[in-house]
């Protein structure tokens, strides 16, 4: 049978771009294409060499290990030896179940002009099986992630935040709320709620210490110096309803920049933090609510929390 080193290369690099693809979407990581496709090659270029035994250690253990952790870092350029690792796991795990569909698939279509050399498979169906084993273990794999996400214990499902407004800073433990769709009503920017006491020290006392004026709109009343005027413009009325209030008003504030820490910290500058004067929790584990809206364009966790306020 005559086999195109070309076919070869095309066959792994779509192959190791489903994985990678795969991997980064159940992580939820920011993904450069040209870098996915690139690392995706370098599989794909590996594969070439292991084919034709030009390396003596194409087969060892470590150099596959090192490929691996070479292309993982290549596709998704992580900072942090930790966020390496946890994508290299989850490498592995997508190409362990993509492999097995793969595996399977070639079982029950049983090819007859196909050979395997050096781990490398090769023939007239591999690409056909790659890309529909490819499609079903992704299934397969994000119904697998989505069962085991739910059943995340509630440390998973907190994120510190840093809010800065007017150049002043602090940083509070929010608890994921997937009940929180709270918005601003005109302009659709997302709340997070955080506790008045964590506010002290970012907010003027005068607007905390009497919040029902502000939201009388009469805050031009209480923020008087020039300093304080400063705010004025940044107030917002979020209206909610919640257990026991079902026409409730809350204000807000539009946060000049709000950090989420995560693996990969992620800045957002359209966000508005509602004042909540109670306590969310009795053992101050957490000081406010953050919804799925506010951490779509960094991670969407599945877990599904319940807290005081239901939106």
């Amino acid at each position: 049978m005559t086999v195109y080193l070309d076919v070869v290369l095309l066959e792994n690099l779509c192959m190791n771009y489903i994985i990678l693809f795969a991997t980064g979407y159940l992580m939820k990581l920011k993904m450069n294409h040209v870098r996915v496709a690139l690392s995706g090659a370098l599989g794909g270029i590996y594969s070439v060499v292991a084919y034709l035994e030009i390396l003596p250690v194409y087969s060892h253990f470590m150099m596959k290990l090192l490929l691996s952790i070479a292309m993982v870092y290549l596709a998704f350029a992580s900072k942090t030896i930790k966020g390496i690792l946890k994508q290299l796991i989850v490498f592995y795990l997508t190409s362990f179940a993509f492999g097995g569909c793969a595996f399977a698939l070639l079982y029950f279509v049983k090819p007859e002009n196909i050979l395997m050399r050096n781990g490398v498979y090769v023939g007239t169906y591999p690409i056909k099986i790659a890309i529909l084993g490819g499609l079903v273990g992704f299934i397969i794999t994000y119904i697998a992630f989505k069962v085991v996400k739910s059943k995340f214990s509630k440390k998973d499902i907190y994120y510190d935040i840093i809010i800065t407004i007017e150049n002043k800073q602090i940083q509070v433990k929010a608890m994921l709320d997937t009940g929180n769709m709270l918005k601003d009503p005109i302009t659709q920017t997302p709340v997070i709620v955080v506790e008045k006491e964590k506010l002290y020290g970012v907010l003027p006392n005068n607007l905390l210490d009497d919040i029902e004026t502000m939201i009388g709109g009469e805050g031009e009343k209480l923020l008087t110096s020039p300093a304080e005027e400063e705010y004025l413009h940044k107030l917002r009325i979020i209206p909610f309803h919640s257990i026991g209030r079902q026409n409730g008003l809350m204000l807000g504030i539009k946060a000049d920049k709000v950090e989420i820490l995560q693996e990969q910290t992620t800045e957002q500058n359209n966000i508005i933090v509602g004042i909540f004067p109670q306590k969310f929790s009795k053992n101050n584990r957490y000081s406010a609510l953050i919804g799925l809206d506010a951490l779509e364009r960094s991670e969407t966790n599945e877990s599904i929390t319940n807290s005081k306020i239901q939106y």
